[in-house]
This record gives structure tokens, sequence and C-alpha cells, in this order.
């Protein structure tokens, strides 16, 4: 069958609604989501299946200006891959205003003359008909002293599913013609070690405060299915970067790594496919997000 296939990556401010859209237009979870900045770390893969073609979404962490040797990492991430792929789309919400992180962000575009550019106004649901309007003005003239000016300008909501399908079929044409890039139950190339740490790590971001969230590391030793038991065992450790967080996360009596373990234990037993015992440690890796040696070791 002859059809279209290629990637897209979805690019904007953190918290600018990228992984969310990604799992929605997938159909399944494939990239963790949180109120907290930063939660995307990796370049992941979803892969859409369409009946005239197939796009391959390459999530990756918002841009942003670089505090740490971790944050320079991820802006080098996203160049790499925003150097690679057939289209880049920049989301940005309907509910928050336009500001110079857009602004920023929409510049950088500018060195990567090879891809086409969509435009694309995420949470529609949390926004009126007249703010979305002004969104989608202000997205067209973001461009007006640009050498290019965006292929699409699209507004959508993943949380209600309202005009993914002509996001989608948008997207597609916009692919060059190509035989599918991945199998047909393909969903992500993220191995199980990868999806199960990036759940424990999204269930450990939940309600924490301050510089946490960017401190904490999630890594996996071990998934081993028990002889002959429906159970499977998973062995990971959630890695913080002071003595001081070690307390938070474990809580007191060990409630809060509990609460963490009961919370990504339903996402990691439906991705294997059994029932799931999970065994969380906490670990020290002291300032891990400035040392070359440690992020090596942590998968960065």
């Amino acid at each position: 069958m002859s059809g279209r296939a290629g990637f897209v990556s979805f690019v904007g401010r953190p918290n600018a609604g990228k992984s969310t859209l990604t799992n929605a237009l997938v159909g399944e979870k494939v990239a963790i989501t949180s109120a907290k900045p930063q939660t995307t770390r990796r370049a992941i893969r979803g892969i859409v299946h369409r009946p005239d073609g197939q796009l391959v979404i390459v999530d990756t962490p918002g841009i942003h200006r670089p505090r740490t040797l971790l944050g320079q990492r991820l802006n080098d991430l996203v160049e790499a891959t925003l150097t690679d792929v057939d289209v880049i789309a920049f989301c940005t919400p309907a509910d928050e205003k336009i500001g110079p992180g857009d602004r920023f962000i929409v510049d950088q575009l500018d060195q990567y003359p090879r891809a086409r550019k969509v435009a694309i106004v995420t949470k529609t649901d949390k926004a009126g008909r007249g703010r979305v309007a002004e969104q989608l003005l202000a997205l067209a003239q973001l461009t007006a002293d640009k050498p290019w000016d965006w292929a699409e300008i699209v507004p959508v909501s993943a949380l209600t599913e309202t005009q993914l399908d002509v996001l989608a079929d948008a997207l597609i044409a916009l692919m060059p013609e190509s035989p599918q890039l991945y199998p047909d139950e393909a969903v992500t190339d993220e191995s199980d070690e990868d999806r199960i740490a990036e759940l424990i790590r999204e269930a450990a971001l939940e309600g924490v405060e301050d510089e946490l969230p960017h401190s904490l590391a999630v890594t996996v030793d071990e998934i081993l299915p028990r002889p002959d038991s429906a159970v499977t065992d998973v062995y990971a450790n959630v890695w913080v970067e002071r003595d001081s967080q070690k307390g938070i996360i474990i809580g007191k009596g060990g409630a809060r790594l509990k609460q963490i373990g009961a919370t990504a234990r339903p996402g990691i037993e439906a991705l294997l496919g059994a029932r799931v015992f999970l065994s969380l440690r906490v670990k020290l890796a002291k300032e891990w997000q400035r040392d070359p040696k440690q992020l090596g070791r942590l998968g960065f």
C-alpha cells in the first residue's frame, strides 16, 4: 500500500501539553505526564497508525534556558532530534497568552529549515472560543518577520479528543511518501525497563515541591517473572541528590514510598500483562544533575 510516513516532534514550553497530546494520538500511554516542568527527559517515540500512513511522534523535553549540565544535555537532545524530523509542531496552551518563552522557541526553529512547521493550540477545553481565536491569531502573527510560515495551525484538546483526527490528517499530509516505518502492533520503541522507570518517576513526582522534581531519577535493576507463578518481581531505585530528599521520598514510616509503589503498580501491570511485586529503594547520587559521570550512570 502506498502512503506517507515520517517523524514529527512536538516542541513548546514546559507544560504545554506535548506528552498528553502524544499519548492521545497514539491511543496509549507512552509518555508520562506531570504538572512539574521538565518532566520529559528523553526523546520518546510514539507511533500513530492511520489508514493513509504512519506518524512517528518524537516527544522531547521542553526547550528552556538550562541551569545544570542535565538541562544542557536535554537541550542538546532536542536540537539533535529537530535536525532529523520531517515536521516540527510548536505547541502552546489555549489558556495562556503567548510570551517571551514561546517567542524564544519559535526563534530557535529558524535553525531547522528542512522541517515543515505546524502550530498547535493545545488544551482548548480550558478556554472559550474567543480565547482560542485570539491564540490562533497570535500564532499567525508570530511568523510575520520570518522567512517561513506555519504549514498548518490546528486547535486541539487531548483531554476531550477534539480535532485529534484533523491534526493527524494534517501531519500525515506533510510527511514524505514512504512505506510504514514500524509494524502494525508497535506503539513505541521504548524498552519495558525504560517505560517502567518512567511510570515510577511519574508516581514519585506527585505532590513533591520546589527543586525535588528535578532531583529525581529512576533506574530499574531487574524484571524477573517468578517460576511457576503469575507474579513478576520488579526491582527499581529512586535516586535523589541530597540526604534530606531521601526522607521526603520515603515519608514517615515509609508511607510515601509505599504510595509511590501503589500508584505506579497498575500501569506496570498493564504494561507487563502480569501481577507485579514492586520493590523500590531510595538511593543517593550527590548533585547528579551537574556530574557527568553520575549523569552517564543514570542514562543521560
